[in-house]
């Protein structure tokens, strides 16, 4: 059996012209070698699997080449090209200085650059991750790097440049390798598969390129994985099983539960992702990847960034033109913070879902924040169980709703002129009757179009003419609706006044804190049935209670059963003065001041220090 060799070294560029998706930097590198103007120190820096390490032996083999082709190739003829692929040249010199970073191999390596090549004209130093280097050996290669003998030229290469000192930078032409492209890698791996025999999918080698990231080592790893997996024909479904890679089936599945506004399905295909052994990141980071690629679609100048097949990309064009712009925007911001807070959160699913049910309330676009938060207002989540909800009201409710809202006979009874008793006028702190969170009134006036007073009338005109049938059912009847309508009057005490005084500060938002912690510290009495007063310190706060006063009311209103009260503002006149030597007078200025003090000395049990 034949020792196998992974694709990333069989098929390992060895002229610049093979080198994939680096096209202007080898086309400097040639043309540099060609007008004979090389530089003594060179610095390739970029990702990993991008090239910097070939593109050094490739350049390092070329200028030591006897006989270049025409477009600045090396020949693989001459006795350099053929020492070097055969791995016995002494004018090139690799070092690893991931493992080799001490100031002892730097030395050692200054006293090899003094000796000339015996075969070419250069001796050419590869130092791989030579961000590895120890300060000292840094400072060490200093001296050589800056004025080397005419025969050596150094390549330098690493994948984070901004750990080498800015003296070795200054020193070289650096050269900055870019990620490679997912067409260029699909380009090259579909190469590979036509000379091995091997059946692909162009979604299938997307797949690849996609997890692989830019890096051409990881794509043909994985491209050499997935041979095995599939034994020589790599399809899509494949693909996605053996790379734990989420379809993008779900992800459009996704989008139209959020445009139908689904929530339960949207939550139920969470959960069948989660089943399937995937993690909630990367599928809420798949879902923004989605939702960027169909905005990338919904405008022909930016389709062409999309990376897909034509075929998918139809499909992204079709459904992203059931989407607005701004719920595609809203979409992604809401995703990337879920993705930003995941590690962090404690309740990873939860966080999911309610992500979720925040991109199926932002489904219609129409929310006027485009910050990518929770909508302001938070829409019906689960409409079958309100329907249930709607079925399961009482019988007997909904009778009573049926009654209070009669409709206009079709042929009306003339009326008698019987007295009845006036209906009594509610008092303006009553509240009146509610039937699933709304006033009857307010129903009633909606149902008749605003026209209470005829409705009322010709309802008074039937009742009569029953009373002058059946007086007496009648006159019951009306004693009846005249109870019902007479509520009890609630009585406000202090201590209520300062329940709902209490309650309507600790509901203020943030940015009006310095309105709540006011409020926490006066504590209001009562006046009269009809207002209350509360003591400040000075003219600007009575200013500002004044000013607030309206509001207060309405936010005290409903824990005092809708009384309208009126807020009387006394500005204390009580002065703290200094008694230096006398704390009981201090105490008695800030009791006077605050009586609250006090009942907090007694609940503690405190004593006033001498």
């Amino acid at each position: 059996m034949e020792n196998y060799i992974v694709s990333a070294r069989k098929y390992r560029p060895d002229t610049f012209e093979s080198v994939v998706a680096q096209k202007s930097l080898t086309t400097t590198l040639k043309n540099a070698i060609q007008t004979g103007k090389l530089a003594h120190a060179y610095l390739f820096c970029g990702p990993r699997g991008v090239g910097k390490t070939t593109c050094a032996r490739i350049f390092a083999k070329t200028i030591n080449c006897q006989n270049l082709t025409s477009e600045g190739e090396p020949c693989n003829e001459c006795e350099s090209c053929r020492s070097f692929n055969e791995q016995r040249s002494y004018s090139i010199y690799e070092l690893d200085a991931a493992s080799n970073n001490s100031v002892e191999d730097i030395r050692s390596l200054n006293e090899q650059v003094r000796i000339p090549p015996q075969v070419g004209k250069y001796k050419v130093y590869i130092i791989d991750e030579v961000h590895m280097l120890s300060q000292a050996a840094f400072n060490a290669f200093l001296k050589t790097l800056e004025e080397p003998p005419a025969h050596a030229i150094f390549i330098l290469a690493t994948t984070e440049k901004h750990k080498i000192i800015p003296t070795i930078l200054s020193r070289c032409q650096i050269y900055d390798f870019s990620r490679i492209e997912s067409a260029d890698i699909i380009a090259h791996l579909q190469h590979i598969a036509g000379k091995e025999g091997i059946n692909t999918e162009h979604e299938a080698l997307r797949i690849i390129a996609q997890k692989s990231d830019g890096c051409m080592r990881d794509a043909l790893s994985l491209f050499d994985q997935m041979a095995s997996f599939t034994q020589g024909d790599l399809t899509y479904n494949k693909v996605i099983e053996s790379l734990n890679v989420l379809d993008y089936e779900y992800y459009f599945r996704l989008t139209d539960f959020i445009l139908e506004g689904k929530v339960p399905q949207s939550l139920l295909l969470f959960n069948d992702v989660l089943n399937k052994g995937f993690e909630g990141n990367i599928f809420i980071e798949g879902a923004a990847s989605h939702f960027r690629d169909l905005l990338v679609n919904s405008d022909e100048a930016t389709a062409t960034l999309f990376e897909g097949s034509a075929e998918l990309r139809n499909r992204y064009i079709e459904q992203a033109k059931r989407c607005k712009p701004k719920m595609l925007f809203n979409a992604i911001r809401l995703c990337s913070n879920c993705s930003m807070n995941y590690r962090t959160s404690r309740n990873k699913r939860l966080l999911v879902e309610l992500t979720l049910i925040e991109l199926v309330q932002a489904g219609d676009g129409d929310s006027d924040d485009s910050s990518g938060r929770r909508p302001k207002t938070l829409k019906p989540i689960f409409n079958n169980i309100q329907e249930k909800n709607k079925v399961a009201q009482p019988v007997n409710e909904r009778a009573n709703v049926e009654n209070r809202n009669l409709s206009t006979p079709s042929q009306p009874v003339k009326a008698v002129n019987v007295e009845t008793p006036k209906s009594t006028t509610p008092a303006a702190n009553e509240q009146p009757n509610v039937v699933n969170g709304r006033p009857i009134e307010l129903q009633t006036r909606k149902a008749t179009g605003g026209n209470l007073g005829g409705m009322f009338r010709k309802s008074r005109g039937i009742l009569d003419t029953t009373e002058s049938r059946t007086p007496v059912a009648a006159t019951e009847r009306s004693n009846e609706n005249n109870d019902r309508n007479i509520t009890t009057k609630k009585v406000i005490t202090n201590d209520l006044l300062v329940q709902a005084w209490t309650a309507y500060a600790l509901q203020l938002p943030e940015n009006e804190r310095a309105l709540a912690d006011r409020m926490k510290m006066l504590s209001p009495t009562m006046d009269s049935e009809e207002s209350f007063t509360i003591s400040v310190d000075n003219q600007m706060a009575a200013e500002m209670f004044e000013k607030e006063s309206p509001r207060i009311i309405r936010g005290m209103s409903k824990e005092l059963g809708n009384a309208m009260l009126k807020i009387n503002v006394k500005v204390n006149k009580v002065v703290v003065e200094r008694h230096v030597n006398d704390k009981a007078k201090q105490f008695e200025i800030l009791k006077e001041k605050n009586p609250l003090i006090e009942k907090l000395r007694k609940e503690l049990n405190l004593e006033l220090a001498r």
